[in-house]
């Protein structure tokens, strides 16, 4: 009997054709692992050979490959309508964008699936047919996984009584908080993760560690994480004088160990469903700087686990790293504080959970 209190066990259908999306796959994991382990069926359509297809091969689940070229690509159409109506889900979780468009076009009606959705982005939606019908009609459930996505998604039309907030969790296991970083000799280091795309704002990181530097601040800065924008960053960077201030890592395998090295964890992201990347480094016990945008403001409490400052703007980035750097105690403090948050309100668990619970009430709704 899994967290929901019920005893049926569901058969569900989980589709994400995308390759590689920037570590949310980590979630479609994590709520694999747990339904799983709950005794529930699980078949998994993703790209084939993806990061997703090849961290599910350990998983008691069956994994499908799956091509979806982009929004529009309707070729696999067919196949989805084979598929659903054979095997006869209970439930069909469509885990991105890519997936959702394609829900317009599966089995609806008298013993179809009931359809889910998780919306995990916080770009804004526009108001109009396409929208509406996505959402509300060729779904039964939204999932929503934080607060600002809920509101931008009511503003696009959607209707409410569709949304279920859930938000996003992670293995707070992996990121226990270790020793004190301090050392007489050692330099402090700022660090971020995250793909080194322009919706992370790194560029404002960089303009706020020359900042730094002109005040006089002794730091070092890693970037881990690959992506289209590392040659322009890595020429921004030289431009500003930081070639020994700042290192880019390129992908980094290991998050933990990197967060163990980082005395303060920055994300300067204009764009932010929730922000796993923060998440990590709370559940290490690191004090966060980042910007006030999306879901972020649902995982950082201002002043008590991090500090959160206007997106785009470097000196408001700058002043609060400088806050940090001049009282480290403060930083310690926010640190255990951010770790304890962690615990109690965003783990995999929590966040699995929800979703099977929410499965459950929707077949219930349908009677």
């Amino acid at each position: 009997m899994g967290a929901s209190g019920h005893n049926r066990l569901l058969k569900i259908l989980h589709i994400d054709p995308e390759r590689d999306w920037g570590g949310g796959e980590a979630q479609v994991l994590g709520l694999l692992s747990y339904l799983a382990a709950n005794g529930h069926r699980n078949d998994l359509l993703t790209y084939p050979n993806g990061k997703l297809w090849e961290r599910s091969q350990g998983l008691d689940i069956k994994t499908l490959p799956l091509v979806a070229r982009n929004d529009i690509d309707l070729r696999p159409v067919w196949r989805l309508r084979r598929l659903i109506r054979r095997e006869g889900y209970d439930i069909v979780h469509l885990h991105t964008k890519r997936a959702h468009a394609l829900s317009a076009w599966l089995p609806h009606g008298p013993g179809a699936p009931r359809y889910v959705v998780t919306r995990r982005m916080d770009y804004p939606e526009k108001n109009n047919c396409h929208t509406r019908y996505l959402y509300n009609r060729s779904v039964d459930g939204v999932v929503a996984i934080s607060q600002p996505i809920v509101e931008l998604l009511v503003d696009a039309g959607v209707d409410a009584g569709r949304i279920r907030l859930i938000r996003s969790g992670i293995d707070v296991a992996r990121f226990a908080p270790g020793g004190d970083n301090a050392g007489a000799e050692r330099v402090l280091t700022i660090g971020t993760v995250a793909v080194l795309q322009e919706r992370k704002g790194h560029r404002f990181l960089l303009e706020a560690v020359a900042e730094l530097k002109v005040r006089g601040v002794k730091l070092v800065c890693l970037l881990a994480g690959a992506g289209s924008e590392r040659k322009g960053l890595e020429e921004m960077a030289a431009r500003l004088g930081l070639a020994e201030q700042v290192n880019f890592l390129g992908f980094v395998a290991d998050t933990p160990a990197f967060l163990a090295g980082v005395d303060i964890f920055v994300l300067p992201s204009l764009y932010e469903g929730l922000g796993v990347a923060a998440l990590e480094a709370m559940a290490a016990g690191k004090a966060v700087v980042a910007s006030r945008v999306g879901g972020l403001t649902d995982v950082i409490t201002d002043g008590l686990t991090g500090f959160l400052v206007p997106p785009r703007d470097s000196k408001a980035l700058s002043d609060a790293i400088a806050k940090l750097i001049a009282d480290p105690s403060r930083a310690r403090a926010m640190g255990r504080s951010a770790a304890a948050h962690v615990r109690d309100h965003f783990t995999v668990e929590r966040m699995a959970a929800g979703n099977e619970v929410y499965y459950y009430e929707l077949l219930e709704a349908r009677g």
